[in-house]
């Protein structure tokens, strides 16, 4: 199976129509028309759009080898969004969070240590909140 083949399989598996599928990656039913029929070469920006979007598995789609969906534990996913997130559009929230990271990067350990505790004892009172 060719790469265009792989993107029709993967789109019919997810049981959408080209232009739902196109929506999601901000592409029309036409591009995803032709990139299924082989009229249009696939970028990669194509490829990483929907591998992030649908959570492919990018050597299965690329080339065919692995599973068709990303096998990441709960972490991975985790690392793998927050990742993601810090490298997307400017925002606030995302200066925020890179702002916060300087920070406690630019701590000493023992106030790295105090912001840890603060935060596990954070993290039991929200628990035990639910």
């Amino acid at each position: 199976m060719e790469l265009n083949e792989r993107i029709k399989y993967l789109r019919n598996e997810l049981k959408l129509r080209q232009d739902d599928f196109g929506s999601k990656i901000n592409l029309t039913k036409f591009a995803i028309s032709n990139y299924e029929n082989g009229r249009t070469g696939i970028p990669d920006r194509v490829i990483n759009d929907i591998c992030r979007e649908f959570g492919v598995n990018e050597d299965w789609l690329r080339d065919g080898d692995g599973e068709m969906f990303e096998q990441l534990t709960d972490k991975e996913k985790l690392m793998k969004y927050t990742g993601m997130l810090l490298r997307g559009e400017d925002s606030i929230i995302v200066s925020a969070i890179q702002a916060l990271i300087i920070t406690y990067e630019q701590l000493d350990d023992a106030s790295k240590a105090t912001l840890e505790k603060i935060a596990t004892q954070y993290i039991e009172n929200f628990k035990k909140s639910q």
